[in-house]
């Protein structure tokens, strides 16, 4: 059984897409969020400004759903965080859930963020 390559660390994953080594898959999926302030919402999360950026406004947990239309395998899974632009909304741990609907969701990563 061969193990999956994983991405170093710090690695560009538009560059990545250029060479051809991964593929951009979003696009083919319906996103939603748990909450969101006014323009910052998933347009803002997708759009591939580091400016921009998606800004939730309601309790916790704050959750990305990200839902594809037919059965998709995902291998890798892309963030993009900046502590310094602005500590008070970056996670400092993220849960990665799987499933066919909302209601068998089964966490199979959990990543914890640490200030650098």
């Amino acid at each position: 059984m061969a193990t999956p390559s994983k991405t170093p660390p710090g690695s560009d994953p538009k560059q990545l897409e250029r060479t051809g080594t991964v593929r951009e898959i979003g696009s083919q999926a319906v996103w939603s969020l748990s909450s969101c302030k006014p323009g910052f919402g998933v347009d803002q999360l997708r759009d591939d400004n580091l400016e921009t950026y998606w800004q939730s406004d309601g309790s916790q947990p704050h959750l990305v759903n990200i839902q594809f239309r037919r059965k998709t395998t995902v291998k890798m899974l892309c963030m993009y965080a900046d502590y310094k632009s602005d500590e008070s909304y970056t996670p400092s741990k993220i849960s990665v859930r799987v499933g066919n609907n909302f209601h068998n969701l089964q966490e199979i990563r959990v990543r914890t963020l640490t200030v650098m």
